[in-house]
């Protein structure tokens, strides 16, 4: 049910965006000219943050290609953009790609964005008596289907010799609806990200029952189309290379980039320290190991019938790409 819902999504983006007209790209995919890439990104992330340093704007300037930035409102609805032709570049979390390759988007990894697994939890009550996630057998936990989350709650039920089975889900389908049922006192436990993560641990006293690490690396990926990344491999690695830049900044002034996001996010600033502080920014090629975790992800929702067919992760990623900069390998 799952997989046809994202389908109709898709066609009904595909058809409004193609009503709305797209002269940036050419027949065969590339964009025309090689003269503007067009570039979505989600608020908060690290495509956000390489948009305000304008490292990649004056890279790109200097070989007299111009940047056109277009934001998204999720992972998904990012990918869907990408499939239909209307953005050259994105990222998306790792559950969002899994989705996108069970409905049939022919999409490229790229890269992958370094592991922030403590960017991700299931979180309860500060007094709650909860000590293990076994103890959540039998507990209503809020989780949106198919989150990062939901993959992270799956892989330590199991662990424990537990399944989706011992647990009384209250799917949400956004961040706003989790955090209500969570501090109404509706559900025992909710499965969260940052900053909304770190937003409930400093707001209410919750506490991080368990986060990523061991379960989950909690990755963002970069994607392009097939036709995009295999006929414009130079330009992928400047962006690449200027991500990488973009990083490296992140890392060395978190107070700063705080601030930023906070503004941005409209958020307070505390909870976006806490995320920013907890998280290694960065950007690496994609190996076997990396592979084999959103292969993983796939498989779990598969056996547990979030997508309706099995799917090869490998297929949707270059061995040996040429857009990788030199100095990376």
């Amino acid at each position: 049910m799952y997989k046809k819902l994202f389908l109709f999504v898709a066609i009904i983006t595909l058809l409004t965006l193609a009503a709305c007209g797209n002269g940036d790209t050419d027949a065969s995919g590339e964009a025309s000219a090689s003269e503007t890439i067009r570039v979505g990104f989600q608020k908060g992330n690290s495509l956000h943050i390489l948009k305000t340093t304008g490292y990649l704007d004056e890279a790109l300037q200097e070989q007299g290609i111009s940047v056109e930035w277009r934001e998204l409102a999720t992972g998904g609805a990012l990918l869907e953009a990408l499939n239909a032709g209307s953005i050259d570049f994105g990222h998306a979390a790792d559950a969002n790609a899994v989705f996108s390759q069970a409905a049939g988007m022919p999409l490229v990894y790229v890269a992958a964005a370094l592991p922030n697994p403590e960017g991700l939890g299931i979180i309860v009550h500060g007094d709650a008596e909860f000590e293990t996630v076994a103890d959540l057998a039998g507990e209503r936990v809020a989780i949106g289907q198919g989150w990062n989350s939901h993959y992270l709650l799956l892989k330590a039920l199991q662990e424990v010799g537990l399944s989706e089975e011992d647990i009384n889900f209250a799917y949400v389908s956004d961040a706003s609806e989790g955090r209500a049922a969570f501090e109404s006192g509706e559900v025992s436990a909710l499965g969260f990200w940052d900053p909304f993560l770190a937003a409930l641990e400093l707001d209410i006293d919750a506490r991080i029952l368990l986060d990523g690490e061991g379960f989950t690396n909690n990755r963002t990926y970069y994607f392009a189309s097939e036709d995009f990344a295999n006929e414009n491999s130079e330009l992928v690695s400047t962006i690449l290379t200027e991500l990488a830049r973009s990083d490296e900044w992140a890392n060395e002034n978190k107070d700063e980039l705080a601030d930023v996001l906070a503004a941005e996010l409209g958020i307070e600033l505390d909870p976006v320290q806490r995320q920013v502080n907890r998280k290694t920014y960065g950007v690496e090629k994609i190996d076997s190991n990396i592979t084999a975790e959103q292969q993983d992800i796939a498989d779990v929702f598969f056996q547990e019938g979030l997508i309706d067919e099995e799917i090869t992760v490998a297929d949707m990623v270059t061995e040996d790409p040429e857009w990788i900069p030199e100095d990376w390998n």
